[in-house]
């Protein structure tokens, strides 16, 4: 639920999901229409898919329980390297290194290489990591998050400061920077995604529209020469397990 989401918007969301679905049987017993439909309002549906595909998993391989080892978590649905490791290391307290945007940028900035790619920050991460990792990817997060920050480093607050190679440049990084222009989402082909699942969402569970009614239903000006469009949105959502198509209707699945 955190990936891509703000933490603010999750809390609420994720005690709801385990109310719906206490345990990882539950979920992976769940009609997939009912895991969409508890996923509302966190954005990026095909989550949901892959969260129950997981449990799926965990409960036909591994005796209804998440392995603790990064390279089996990785195999799961929707897991890639960064999420096997915060769950090897956050869940299961394993010495595993955990790199996202913020411990990247701390310890590129420590090292003096604030430029490093992929590999450099895993391995520099590895090379790096002490006997108790989960308090040290912690802290990691926290000052990359509050303190050792993209646009505007704080280093007089740095407890790091001692250890950074590019301390005390906490004004000409920020100078540096250039201005992010975010591309537009209104009207993005995920844009529509998202109005369709939600305009399926709100059908009673078994119910379906005709594909045209689901077009007009998300886009104010569809018209016939729409027809090839929203078939392929429709089909793509099939693809990624958020609908079902049958005979020119669409419903969850």
């Amino acid at each position: 639920m955190l990936q891509q989401t703000q933490v603010d918007r999750v809390v609420p969301k994720y005690h709801d999901f385990l109310r719906s679905f206490p345990t990882l049987a539950d979920l992976a017993a769940a009609p997939v229409g009912a895991v969409i439909r508890a996923w509302v309002g966190l954005g990026y549906n095909r989550r949901a898919v892959n969260l129950q595909r997981t449990a799926q998993a965990a409960v036909d391989r591994f005796g209804g329980k998440l392995p603790d080892e990064p390279a089996a978590l990785e195999s799961l649905p929707g897991i890639g390297r960064y999420t096997a490791a915060a769950i090897a290391c956050f869940a299961f307290e394993q010495r595993v290194p955990v790199v996202d945007t913020n411990i990247r940028r701390v310890l590129g900035r420590i090292a003096g290489q604030p430029t490093l790619t992929e590999r450099e920050a895993w391995s520099l991460a590895a090379s790096m990591l002490p006997p108790e990792a989960w308090p040290w990817n912690q802290a990691l997060m926290d000052i990359g998050a509050t303190i050792c920050t993209a646009r505007a480093p704080r280093c007089l607050l740095c407890p790091a400061i001692a250890l950074c190679a590019t301390r005390g440049e906490g004004r000409a990084i920020a100078e540096r920077r250039v201005p992010y222009q975010a591309a537009r989402f209104e009207g993005s082909r995920r844009w529509y995604r998202g109005r369709a699942v939600d305009a399926l969402r709100a059908l009673a569970p078994g119910e379906s529209l005709p594909l045209a009614a689901l077009g007009a239903a998300i886009k104010p000006d569809f018209s016939a020469k729409d027809a090839d469009w929203i078939a392929a949105l429709a089909e793509g959502l099939a693809a990624d397990g958020l609908a079902r198509v049958e005979e020119g209707r669409v419903s969850l699945p």
